[in-house]
């Protein structure tokens, strides 16, 4: 029988059911990227309100959160579609704003590098499976490019001297390896810890997000001054 989009998922330690409250704490911890929205968007206001990539920034950001939080209390196909593209708009968005903000590419550069990470992302899980058969990480493959590109873009701030940024990026990529951890042992844990560590992810990557809208916003109000 061919796949629906309505078929339901179940992926997560917490979910034993298919209620629309079987996921409480990965559902209601969605409100972590709502927060941080808020926040990005109080410090762009106080920034001038004139920045629109970031504001961009901040819009995906709380599309993160809704859509996560549909698709932990729905559990459909249609819903982890509703999950996963905003966490994708926000990564490809942040890695063309760090190209032109933080590296100082023009737009060509900026963006055909930006579409060189996309297509290395897109086939780094392929590459992946085929090098290392079974090991899945729970479904965290696919965020190992965005960690590694956190690792390198801020390693080629600081040897650009944008050492705020530069630092800004490595600390921020030492938490989202925190955050992608806990989301690799959520299967793992469920034997001893039945609410699992998934809604760990949500509220470290939500301070991941923040941190990042930060470092673009700290990184307009410096060119200004």
């Amino acid at each position: 029988m061919p796949a629906s989009w309505f078929d339901p998922v179940d992926n997560y330690c917490e979910r034993t059911g298919p209620g629309f409250w079987a996921e409480p704490l990965n559902a209601l911890t969605n409100a972590a990227f709502l927060a941080a929205a808020v926040y990005a968007f109080v410090r762009w206001r106080r920034a001038g309100g004139k920045d629109g990539p970031v504001l961009w920034l901040i819009a995906v950001t709380a599309g993160v959160g809704i859509g996560s939080f549909l698709f932990h209390t729905f559990a459909r196909r249609w819903a982890a579609l509703a999950d996963v593209l905003p966490i994708a708009l926000f990564i490809y968005s942040y890695f063309l704003v760090a190209m032109r903000r933080f590296l100082r590419l023009g737009p060509a550069a900026a963006g055909t590098a930006t579409l060189l990470f996309v297509a290395f992302n897109m086939s780094f899980e392929p590459l992946w499976h085929g090098a290392f058969p079974g090991v899945t990480l729970n479904g965290s493959v696919g965020y190992l490019p965005a960690a590694g590109a956190l690792v390198a873009v801020g390693g080629l701030c600081l040897k650009a001297r944008e050492r705020p940024a530069g630092r800004s990026l490595l600390a921020t990529g030492a938490v989202f390896a925190l955050s992608l951890a806990f989301r690799s042992i959520d299967g793992a844990v469920c034997p001893s810890l039945p609410a699992g560590t998934h809604f760990l992810w949500h509220g470290l990557n939500a301070v991941v997000l923040a941190l990042l809208m930060d470092a673009a916003i700290a990184k307009t109000r410096s060119a200004a001054r």
